[in-house]
This record gives structure tokens, C-alpha cells and sequence, in this order.
């Protein structure tokens, strides 16, 4: 049994209804749509309808006969709730159900009045103003291309790419290549460095996510597209510039990307796992090739089965070392220093973290199956 099998059989046993897991209470939690991308490639790999079924019954879980979300605010302007949009294009096409077109036209319609910066990028949240975050490129953006060209004639994509090309300008480190996680405009919120409006660390998640988002756009944005190339060179640059850090003996990334060996850093499975999804969809969809990426990827793969996998004696799979979350500013100050990033919580079968891997797994097995 693959590894993507073997983690999509474990959630399905373990987490029938995700929203009913620890933490989550019934929330319209953006966690649920990295599994569930997950199982869509599973879905598509394998033809098994179960894993469509799991989709569509955690989907329903929270999708109204007339296309409203429960749990969902429109005035939050969360970049982080566009997330499990993505899935609905899938199920409307799959059924031809009008709730999923009208659950995805009100978040789109989030989207058209969402708060941006003044050269217009999207605010990562209302309660965040001015900030881009990398996280919030894998949110909103694939799910804002995929409507666009899906239900408005492709019009407006270099709203798109314009997201991730200004995301760049302001977080890369010229020194690395890396990314920090975030960027406030205003150069005001207590994490940033005053003079650049920077937060001071490269977390691994936030690349991950990033990389993640690029990875999914590259492959529905037309090649034709003015900006294809800029994305691809962008996509290109980051995922070099991480597998400068990639963890020798490992073959994975730590928490806090450029500093492996300081006391309290760790090998972090979430990020480890969506730069390995990354790398594998970059090299099936054409854009990585020869410089050694199968190699890397190997290795890194490896690396995510040895480091952080293991087995129950039911068969279930358990992914360890997970940073449960970590953000920048809000009630608790969370100040973006090493100490910080360090501090969080390290959690077993994070949804994010086996969600990651999951998606990691099937493009790995995937491309091996080609």
C-alpha cells in the first residue's frame, strides 16, 4: 500500500468528520482544505469514489442548500477562509450541485472587496492591516485563479500573479535567496524591523506554503500568460534557495530554515513535507528539470518517511514533529524572534502537517508510477 494511501486510510478511520476533531469544534478551519486537496489527487490517481465521498461529506459539513458557509464571515476578510474553496469547483463540476458554484461565488465576492496594500496586494487579515504573510499566497490565490478561469472567461489573472511577484519583492533576503515570513507595509506592528517593515526569520512553513501555492498556480495559469515565466523564475529561485538549507543527513528542513544547528531548532514535517509536494509537481509539470531535483527530491522523501513517520499497530499513520502554528502580532505578541518560533507547540498529526504529506505523497508516488 503507498504512503498516500496508507495516510488518506488513516484519516478516513480516525477523522470521519474533520471538523469534529480536537480543536476544531464545528470551525471553518482552512486545515481541512489541505487534506482534502490531498484526496483529490488520491481521488484522481486511484479512481476510488470513497475518497471523492470524503471530500464531499466533510464539504457538506459546512455548505448550505443555498450555497452559504457555516462558520463563515465574510467582513473578517480572513485570507486564510478562502482556502477550502478550492475543493468546490471539483464537486460542482463532479455533481453539478448550484450550492458549490454559489458557496464559491460568496467567497470570491470576499475577494473582490478584500483590504490590500497600496500597490494591491491582499491583507492577510482585517485584524492584520498592511501585512502580507507567505501563508496567504497558498489561501487565496489558487483558489482566486481557478474561479477566474473557470467563471470569468480567464479575465483579471494579472491580478493573480501580481500577488506573488509583489509578495517576493518585499519578503526576499538578497543575502539567502529565503523569504521572511511576513512584511508590513506601514513598518508600525512591534515583529518588524522598522527600517524594511520585515519580520526577522525565515519560517519553514511559511516557505512551504508559499512554495506550495506557485506549485498549484504554475499548473492552471496559461503558459501564454505574460507573467508565467517571472512565477516560474520565482518558483525556481525560492525552491533553489531551500535546497541550500535541506538538512544533509536528513534530507528534510528545520523550523526556523537557516539555522539547523542552534539549541532548540528541530526538523519540522510540515514544511518538509510541502517543499517535497513542491519539488515533485515542479518536476512533473516540466518546470524543474535536470540540476539534480529528482535527486534532491529523493533524498527528501526519504527523509520524511525516516524522520517523521510511524506506524500504529493498526496500520495508521503517524506524523510526529509538527509545529502545531505559529502567526506574528495578535493578543499574544508573537514577536517572530527564534525563540518564538521554537516555543510553539510540536504536535502529532497536525491536519496541516498530514495534509502536507499527504499531498507530498501522492504527487511523489505519482511522478514514481509515471
Amino acid at each position: 500500500m503507498s504512503w498516500a494511501t496508507k495516510t488518506a486510510e488513516s484519516l478516513m478511520e480516525r477523522m470521519p468528520k474533520m471538523h469534529e476533531g480536537k480543536g476544531y469544534a464545528g470551525k471553518w478551519s482552512y486545515d481541512y482544505g489541505v487534506v482534502l486537496r490531498g484526496f483529490t489527487l488520491l481521488w484522481k490517481q486511484t479512481g476510488d469514489r470513497k475518497y471523492f465521498q470524503y471530500i464531499r461529506d466533510n464539504m457538506d459539513d459546512f455548505i448550505g442548500e443555498d450555497g452559504s458557509v457555516r462558520g463563515y464571515r465574510k467582513d473578517e476578510y480572513n485570507i486564510d477562509h478562502i482556502n477550502n474553496g478550492k475543493l468546490l469547483f471539483m464537486l460542482y463540476e463532479e455533481t453539478g450541485l448550484e450550492k458549490y458554484r454559489q458557496a464559491a461565488d460568496l467567497l470570491r465576492s470576499q475577494l473582490a472587496s478584500h483590504p490590500r496594500t497600496s500597490e494591491g496586494a491582499f491583507w492577510h487579515k482585517q485584524i492584520y492591516p498592511y501585512q502580507i504573510w507567505l501563508d496567504g499566497l497558498y489561501m487565496g490565490s489558487p483558489f482566486y485563479l481557478e474561479y477566474l478561469l473557470t467563471f470569468e472567461e480567464g479575465k483579471g489573472l494579472d491580478d493573480v500573479t501580481k500577488q506573488f511577484i509583489l509578495c517576493e519583492k518585499h519578503t526576499k533576503d538578497p543575502e539567502t535567496g529565503l523569504l521572511y515570513h511576513a512584511w508590513d507595509e506601514k513598518k508600525i506592528q512591534p515583529w518588524c524591523d522598522p527600517a524594511t517593515g520585515l519580520s526577522p526569520n525565515f519560517w519553514g512553513r511559511s516557505l512551504g506554503w508559499y512554495v506550495m501555492a506557485l506549485a498549484d498556480v504554475l499548473e492552471l495559469l496559461p503558459k501564454e500568460h505574460g507573467d508565467y515565466t517571472e512565477l516560474v523564475r520565482i518558483f525556481r529561485d525560492v525552491l533553489t534557495a531551500l535546497r541550500k538549507y535541506q538538512d544533509e543527513a536528513s534530507g528534510v528542513w528545520y523550523q526556523v530554515v537557516d539555522m539547523g544547528g542552534r539549541k532548540g531548532n528541530y526538523l519540522e514535517a510540515s514544511a518538509s513535507s510541502m517543499i517535497v509536494f513542491a519539488i515533485a509537481k515542479g518536476i512533473r509539470l516540466g518546470i524543474l528539470e535536470g540540476d539534480g531535483w529528482r535527486e534532491t527530491l529523493d533524498s527528501a522523501f526519504q527523509g520524511l518517511i525516516v524522520e517523521f513517520v510511524l506506524e500504529t499497530k493498526e496500520g495508521w499513520v503517524n506524523l510526529n514533529k509538527n509545529c502545531m502554528v505559529a502567526g506574528l502580532g495578535g493578543e499574544d505578541r508573537r514577536d517572530g524572534t527564534y525563540a518564538y518560533y521554537i516555543s510553539e507547540p510540536i504536535i502529532t498529526n497536525d491536519l496541516k502537517g498530514v495534509g502536507a504529506f499527504l499531498q507530498a505523497c501522492a504527487e511523489v508516488e505519482g511522478l514514481l508510477a509515471q
